[in-house]
């Protein structure tokens, strides 16, 4: 069984989700439904659940501050929320899931599955200390990502990406320090992730990191020549959004 504890202040929230939950997931015993954040930490503590269930809002509170507050986490959680905030780019970053209310019960098998694939649940501490990371620094070269890979998760700086490189549903990052980190997501998943920390993509198979660039060769598209020395073909319909945002650094 999968020892569940839920926070949800909104009291439609909690009985839409114990609907879901008793209906569709014979698998999942709930140990306790939480309101406040005082509520679920006593909760946690208490009764040591697998996986945990909470809104980030709760009053005029969030539970960041109260799972910062743990003195052991060995158990993994699943966020829900009603707005599309900042703190849902720190927790993709993280790799954590979240749910978007409404959501389906599609929506919340899926994330139970992730909680069901996941083999080492000790990850999830890391995780989280990069999610923390992410929240209280807001500077772009500051910010960290989980990637996750056959072994478990690397943490990277974002800074130390040189670039990526798409392989089907593959992604390859290669990092300053001259290492490879293969990932099972594609490369738009990351190119919407990284957009906005000056990552573009240049070409079908290349995402680049601009702080990274030695130069740049002109031509139909042109080439760009790495800090790691590889040459990236730039394709003609990416060389006006390329040298724009060059530019503009």
């Amino acid at each position: 069984m999968i020892k569940t504890v839920i926070i949800e202040d909104e009291a439609r929230s909690r009985e839409m989700l114990l609907s879901m939950l008793h209906s569709h997931f014979a698998d999942v015993e709930v140990l306790a439904v939480c309101s406040n954040i005082e509520e679920g930490k006593v909760a946690i503590e208490g009764l040591h659940p697998n996986l945990v269930l909470s809104d980030i809002e709760l009053g005029e509170q969030q539970v960041f501050d109260m799972l910062q507050k743990l003195t052991n986490i060995d158990f993994e959680i699943i966020f829900t929320t009603a707005h599309e905030h900042y703190a849902i780019k720190a927790i993709k970053f993280s790799a954590l899931d979240y749910l978007l209310k409404p959501f389906s019960a599609e929506d919340l098998a899926e994330a139970i599955e992730h909680y069901r694939q996941k083999k080492d649940r000790k990850q999830s501490s890391l995780q989280l200390e990069s999610l923390f990371h992410n929240l209280k620094y807001i500077e772009k070269g500051s910010k960290k990502i989980v990637l996750p890979t056959q072994s478990g998760y690397e943490i990277i700086s974002v800074k130390e990406i040189i670039r990526c490189k798409a392989d089907i549903n593959y992604t390859t990052f290669y990092l300053l320090n001259g290492n490879k980190i293969v990932v099972s997501k594609t490369l738009k998943e990351f190119e919407d992730l990284l957009n906005e920390y000056d990552f573009i993509r240049v070409h079908n198979s290349h995402l680049i990191n601009l702080h990274h660039i030695k130069n740049y060769t002109r031509g139909e598209g042109g080439v760009v020549t790495m800090s790691d020395g590889t040459e990236v073909d730039v394709s003609r319909r990416k060389k006006d959004e390329f040298l724009k945002r060059l530019a503009g650094l």
